[in-house]
């Protein structure tokens, strides 16, 4: 491709509206171009490099035993409320009415579509196991896209699902699912780490995230060095930071003028916040909640909300809290009542707590549970954070940010069940099929790709998904003998089965070669007055600081070796 006919447009400075390095390349480089909030148009480089990452799901989707079909994006709105998914996704689904009035949406995923397609087309145990995927887009209305690719509103993912007798087999697909993300990663030249992850809306037990470490990153990723377990923080669990045991104590009454956080009723009454009991309340699809926890910790509004099984949760405003009769700054649930109470297991481990008292700037010393207060609900709600004791191994977990770029689920029976996707055994009985499902976004993993490879300059594409293998550059395209040169090596290269972007354009020798590290190919070959001189070109891997001076015969040989080894 000569760059004198590619549609795109570099950019020479950042755009204001850029958050993530990958959202900020993408734009200058021209490869993608905003068309709404969350909405994108993908240019030429970026078509050809998602083409190429779908090629490589393609072939590891298929060596696993999965088929390729494709389904609708447009739904009819009763099969989600059949599932009760309408109300989990919440204002996340798109929804629409047809010119009969009738009520649709846009799909964000196919599990209904999916099950209803198996349960027409399997009878018997003989046509288990089963993989169906396809890539296709998707539409979720994100209350905040962000970042460019990294959170949109309407997106290609490959989303695949398994269909097996029991759970025996959905281990068995679960296990061959794992490994054809791992090999989508590492022949898309990315390092990626599998981790215990939240379901979610999709819902189902068993849940595996695959996380490309990057700053950039929404995900927070808690590790263990000593025996490698690791988790979403949204999903990890932690041993309890010690305190020390005492004897229960009488409760009693103090003072604590305008003290109305943690941190500062812990400085004021000369206590750890870990001797301290923190009041959080939430709105739980517009009831209040009232949440009870140690000091020293935070609510996991994930955990929490999967609990409650609530579509919406957010903290409470304060009229919410006046009309339930809770004193802000000051609250605990010590006789507390008409509020649905939640407590987190750390409320167990400790003693002689400091708590609100109910009425303005008043606290109580030496609270204790079960003695002085109930909760209607006991549950693991915390967050685990860096520095947390494993849950394993007692040894401190340490936290990594990172991007979401594939998402695997144990689904059970829930989807099947529900829609009645059944078969019958060895033994003519009828059973529920056993599902799993397992999602990459292709947008997303491009998006990764860059926040993983890149410099200062611009894009360091990995070999495997770069739009172009070779870069080819001629300076002083008004010289014939460059010209001349230059356009014999491209189609030499051409004829050979290399993918070239040729910078055939009358530009300066600045602009060309800060467009070739801004776009990033692999590698670059220099054509110039000078290189031939020597019947040369310069030839230098974008990863690489130093050019290579290569006679000009050789320069296709040469290029198959550094291509080979990037």
């Amino acid at each position: 491709m000569r760059m004198t006919r590619l549609l795109t447009r570099t950019l020479r400075q950042d755009p204001a509206e850029a958050e993530t390095p990958s959202h900020r390349l993408m734009l200058r480089a021209g490869m993608i171009s905003q068309v709404a909030a969350g909405v994108y148009a993908y240019l030429p480089l970026a078509q050809r490099s998602l083409r190429k990452i779908e090629e490589i799901i393609r072939q590891e989707m298929d060596a696993a035993g999965g088929q390729e079909l494709r389904m609708p994006a447009l739904q009819p709105l009763e099969t989600w409320q059949e599932t009760g998914r309408a109300g989990a996704f919440g204002q996340n689904l798109f929804h629409l009415k047809d010119r009969r009035d009738r009520d649709l949406v846009l799909a964000p995923t196919h599990e209904e579509v999916v099950t209803a397609l198996v349960r027409a087309n399997v009878q018997s145990y003989r046509d288990l196991p089963l993989v169906l995927y396809q890539i296709q887009t998707k539409f979720r209305d994100e209350p905040r896209p962000r970042a460019g690719l990294i959170r949109v509103r309407e997106f290609d993912m490959k989303d695949a699902y398994s269909f097996d007798a029991d759970e025996e087999g959905l281990d068995r697909s679960y296990r061959r699912m794992m490994e054809a993300y791992s090999a989508i990663y590492s022949r898309c030249g990315l390092s990626t780490l599998a981790v215990e992850a939240d379901s979610g809306a999709i819902g189902g037990k068993d849940s595996h995230e695959f996380i490309l470490p990057a700053e950039s990153g929404e995900d927070i990723i808690l590790r263990c060095q000593r025996c490698h377990y690791s988790a979403n923080a949204e999903r990890a669990t932690f041993r309890l930071p010690p305190v020390e045991a005492e004897p229960e104590q009488p409760l009693e009454e103090v003072r604590t003028p305008g003290v109305k956080t943690i941190a500062a009723l812990a400085d004021y009454l000369g206590v750890p916040s870990s001797k301290t009991l923190k009041a959080v309340f939430y709105s739980a699809d517009g009831h209040v909640v009232f949440v009870t926890l140690r000091g020293d910790l935070d609510v996991n509004e994930v955990k929490l909300k999967n609990l409650l099984k609530c579509t919406e949760l957010r903290l409470a405003t304060d009229e919410e809290l006046q009309g339930a009769g809770l004193v802000p700054g000051f609250a605990s649930p010590i006789g507390l009542s008409g509020v649905h109470r939640v407590g987190d297991a750390s409320i167990r481990v400790g003693s002689n707590f400091v708590a609100g008292a109910n009425k303005p700037d008043t606290h109580l010393r030496k609270a204790n549970y079960p003695r002085d207060f109930q909760v209607d609900v006991m549950a693991d709600i915390a967050l685990a954070r860096d520095g947390h004791g494993c849950p394993q191994c007692g040894a401190p977990l340490s936290g990594i940010r990172g991007i979401e770029v594939g998402h695997v689920f144990k689904l059970g029976t829930v989807f099947s069940e529900t829609l009645g996707a059944r078969y019958l055994d060895r033994e003519g009985v009828q059973r529920p099929i056993t599902m799993g499902c397992y999602g990459i976004g292709v947008g997303r993993l491009l998006a990764g790709a860059i926040e993983q490879n890149h410099d200062d300059k611009g894009i360091i594409f990995p070999t495997p998904i770069a739009p172009y293998q070779v870069h080819l550059v001629a300076l002083n395209v008004d010289d014939p003998d460059v010209s001349r040169e230059a356009e014999a090596l491209y189609q030499r290269l051409s004829a050979q089965g290399y993918e070239v972007l040729f910078d055939d354009r009358v530009e300066s020798a600045g602009v060309k070669l800060n467009d070739a590290d801004l776009i990033g190919l692999p590698v670059r070959l220099l054509v110039s007055p000078r290189s031939l001189k020597q019947r040369s070109v310069e030839l230098k891997a974008r990863r690489e600081r130093n050019a290579q001076v290569v006679p000009l015969e050789e320069a296709d040989a040469r290029l198959q070796h550094v291509l080979g080894g990037s």
